[in-house]
């Protein structure tokens, strides 16, 4: 079954392992996840656990979040997500969900909001190739042929310039080299999505 956790990025680092190898880490902080409520087949069709984390001031939150927190007898949460497919009899509302859940050499997936790279390109925000960079070349860095003569328009999903980066990605199967339960840290092999201080969600992985 689903495991699950909410986290901050701290940032990267690195760690030995026993044999000597150099592992590139990111340090993940996941403290105050509190169970917010249980979803169950019978009364929302779908079973998932919803997880709160991080407090937020009480006059930042309105009457129905302020109830719905009550419950759980905690501090309103800032960040509020679900995790799909777990089972639901294993948690209590709320319980606080500790990076225990997890232990080394577990295989997570990783879902963050990537940074955002401002306006881009054609070659940098799809990987396109570039043309000669001679004095005679007049085509070096442009997004090529728009498409054909007729009909004359451009189609949808032509890879042309634009916004790039502040997307949801998933990294799927990474590792988690080390549980640091006295501070609520994980280290992750790898890197993951998002600047320092970005929200993550950390999950047993799909496809391990």
């Amino acid at each position: 079954m689903t495991k699950g956790i909410l986290g901050r990025k701290i940032g990267m680092t690195q760690v030995f392992a026993e044999n000597g190898n150099l592992i590139p880490v990111t340090v993940v902080e996941a403290a105050e996840n509190i169970v917010l409520q249980k979803k169950t087949v019978e009364a929302d069709d779908y079973t998932a656990v919803q997880i709160g984390f991080e407090n937020k001031r009480e006059k930042l939150a309105n009457k129905p979040e302020q109830g719905h927190v009550a419950k759980a007898s905690t501090a309103p949460k800032r960040f509020v997500r679900e995790f799909r497919d777990v089972s639901v009899d294993e948690y209590e509302v709320g319980q606080e969900v500790k990076v225990s859940i997890f232990a080394e050499g577990d295989v997570v997936d990783v879902t963050g909001i990537s940074k955002g790279k401002g306006f881009q390109g054609s070659i940098k925000r799809h990987g396109q190739s570039r043309g000669p960079m001679a004095h005679g070349s007049r085509y070096h860095r442009r997004p090529g042929s728009m498409g054909p003569v007729a009909p004359n328009r451009v189609f949808k999903g032509k890879a042309l310039p634009g916004r790039m980066g502040g997307e949801q990605i998933t990294v799927q199967n990474l590792e988690i080299v080390k549980v640091d339960t006295e501070r609520n840290l994980l280290l992750i092999k790898g890197n993951v999505p998002g600047a320092r201080k970005a929200l993550l969600k950390i999950k047993t992985a799909v496809k391990a």
